[in-house]
């Protein structure tokens, strides 16, 4: 397997299912890890001099802490302008799987799922492909892999997403093979669609950054002095579409679900986990808290995700019928999972890219109870917590730097500077879709304002 993007969540993941199946004596498959990218430059020179071993902490919410060592990464691609390297890898026909972790906005794609070609570097990519280079969007870069393994005729692969975009697969799918069309490869085309396939898949364990003093933890603990250490929360899950089109590991023998049909378990995931996260993070920050822990361990903003949960998610996961995924349990756990204090995963971490997470894990659950005829007031503290956050991102007065990649910093300005923001923000097409300034919205998140203002004042912020 070629895994692009060897950041702290591919290496608290998906290398650690397979370093499960290697301690089991089953070493048929390996990983070679590559970046899109020239950044991370040290965490990659450090993990080329350890020969891609590393140590991964995992913490309980009980507070036990575990280390392990993880020797499933048997290459490491450093970044070289051209990529050379990473497409000869891809192009092996030794490489049957190629993954990658992308964060939601690094697909580039609009509100109709088309590509979006707005993006500098989109349209960079398209440029470069035309001129048969490698690029540095995960479309460009498996372009080149694809193109490169169609000339040496070295077989099928599958390609497999490993991050938190809802129908990951069928939606990279559909922008990778527009990418091709526009470049008029019509070969090329055709022979994606043959010989590769794209599987959905859903995964799940809280990654945050490394933090300087891991290092040093990890040497007290086990006597490695680990310059690439990573660390996460003992929870783990990765659930796949059982669509591979040249062979896989046997994951479902170290707990990989493989299923038919990942969408309750990503619905579930997407809704409950990840929306919940971004209103604590929000919500934490703007009390002046600085981890989601802290904002978990917080009541009222413990109650604001609990009702968003249960009053208006789990309705929505249930109207046609029983999930397979036990929901309120779920919600429980997530909980649980959010208010381990050793992980310390930042607000700042999980706060990242609103303009991404609002029409990806937040207006689905508005729209569907709206079309249900019932309330959303639980879930418009989402959006109303997000527009406070934006106010103090627009004043200069946010304790840290907001990255958000789908975010245009002229209209995020604008939204903040109206005349009336609440009806400014329900009004953002790119947010809301066709549901852009419904009154029912307007008035939702209009109440929802009132409480977050409340909740500040109670809050001493």
């Amino acid at each position: 397997m070629l895994h692009l993007g060897l950041g702290s969540f591919h290496r608290a993941h998906q290398a650690v299912y397979l370093q499960a199946l290697h301690d089991r004596g089953d070493r048929r498959w390996s990983l070679a890890g590559a970046n899109l990218r020239p950044d991370m430059a040290d965490t990659i020179a450090a993990l080329q001099a350890q020969g891609g071993a590393y140590t991964l902490e995992t913490v309980s919410p009980a507070g036990e802490s575990r280390y392990a060592r993880i020797e499933s990464i048997r290459e490491v691609i450093p970044y070289t302008p051209g990529q050379a390297a990473m497409v000869a890898r891809g192009a092996d026909p030794a490489t049957r799987i190629v993954s990658f972790t992308v964060t939601e906005a690094g697909y580039y794609l609009d509100a109709a799922h088309r590509l979006d070609l707005g993006f500098d570097d989109l349209a960079r990519d398209l440029a470069r492909a035309t001129l048969g280079e490698a690029g540095e969007t995960i479309y460009g870069a498996v372009t080149a892999i694809l193109r490169a393994r169609m000339a040496r005729n070295a077989g099928p692969l599958t390609l497999l997403n490993c991050d938190n975009l809802r129908h990951n697969g069928e939606r990279f799918r559909a922008g990778l093979l527009e990418f091709i069309e526009r470049l008029g490869d019509a070969p090329l085309l055709a022979w994606t669609q043959a010989h590769t396939t794209c599987p959905n898949a859903m995964v799940d364990r809280i990654t945050p950054r490394p933090p300087p003093e891991l290092r040093e933890r990890v040497r007290r603990a086990t006597g490695w002095d680990d310059a690439a250490p990573v660390t996460g929360e003992s929870f783990i899950q990765w659930v796949i579409e059982d669509d591979f089109i040249a062979g896989r590991p046997a994951w479902e023998t170290v707990g990989v679900e493989l299923v038919q049909s990942v969408q309750p378990y990503e619905e579930a995931k997407i809704r409950i986990l990840n929306a919940s996260h971004s209103c604590i993070a929000w919500a934490g920050t703007l009390v002046g808290l600085q981890f989601i822990h802290e904002g978990t361990l917080t009541p009222a903003i413990r109650q604001m995700a609990h009702d968003y949960v249960t009053e208006d998610v789990i309705p929505c996961l249930t109207h046609e019928g029983a999930s397979p995924v036990d929901l309120p349990r779920y919600r429980d756990v997530v909980l649980e999972r959010f208010s381990n204090p050793a992980i310390r995963d930042t607000n700042q971490r999980v706060s990242a890219d609103g303009f991404s997470k609002i029409p990806g894990f937040i207006a689905p659950t508005v729209r569907e109870r709206l079309a249900a005829g019932a309330g959303i007031g639980s879930v418009a503290m989402l959006p109303a917590l997000f527009l406070a956050f934006l106010q103090r991102w627009h004043q200069g007065t946010l304790p840290y730097a907001y990255q958000d990649q789908g975010m245009d910093p002229a209209v995020a300005h604008a939204i903040c500077a109206a005349a009336d923001p609440v009806a400014a923000l329900c009004a953002d097409a790119g947010l809301w879709g066709e549901l852009a300034g419904d009154e029912r919205l307007v008035s939702a998140v209009r109440r929802a304002s009132d409480r977050v203002a409340l909740f500040l004042a109670q809050h001493g912020h």
